[in-house]
């Protein structure tokens, strides 16, 4: 008892408020650490930082398991910090998250980019990446409206080897670079950023 009022003066104390959704102390100490960097509720105010919200359970899971075994490259604050998470907290923290709306924000895109994005989508991505990359069915991440700098860095994580990706995704996007070319990421990009 003694240690859960310590708790809440601490929380009170600190001035943070429970996130929308976050019903105990444990669960807002936890998403609390992760707003400062992925924004209100998981949807991010800055271009390098992906969106959160709307994730599924198991790809948040599956992201953080792999940051914390050096098998998904992570910024080194991000490493570091999926490493002193247990098994149950980040369980806690994709409940949460996969719970929150996805907000996009507006971005300078290229029209012209964007028409071409928007076919290499329909014919590179859309099995996996359904309703023009907007929704997170197949455990595959919300595309539409997800900062544009942090899908560049992305892209080119996946094409260098230097993130695992499923085979599928690989040939795919080996194939569209073969066909398209290298600024083929560039349009993917652009489409997906230009959805607000």
């Amino acid at each position: 008892m003694r240690s859960r009022i310590v708790r809440y003066v601490f929380l009170a104390m600190a001035g943070l408020s429970f996130p929308v959704g976050a019903t105990d102390v444990n669960t807002a100490m936890l998403v609390n650490t992760c707003v400062g960097c992925h924004g209100p509720n998981g949807s991010s105010l800055g271009p390098a930082t992906p969106t959160i919200a709307g994730m599924s359970k198991y790809a948040f899971i599956k992201a953080m398991q792999e940051g914390k075994s050096n098998q998904r490259p992570m910024t080194t604050i991000m490493g570091r910090i999926a490493r002193g998470y247990t098994d149950e907290q980040i369980e806690m923290m994709a409940d949460y998250f996969s719970k929150q709306e996805f907000v996009r924000y507006p971005q300078q895109f290229d029209a012209k980019k964007v028409k071409h994005g928007a076919h290499l989508h329909n014919e590179y991505c859309e099995s996996c990446h359904r309703y023009e990359g907007r929704k997170d069915e197949h455990d595959s991440g919300i595309l539409a409206g997800q900062w544009m700098p942090y899908l560049k860095i992305s892209l080119s994580e996946f094409m260098t080897t230097d993130r695992p990706s499923p085979t599928k995704m690989t040939k795919r996007m080996e194939y569209m670079v073969k066909f398209h070319g290298e600024e083929s990421l560039d349009d993917l990009v652009h489409f997906y950023g230009s959805q607000q």
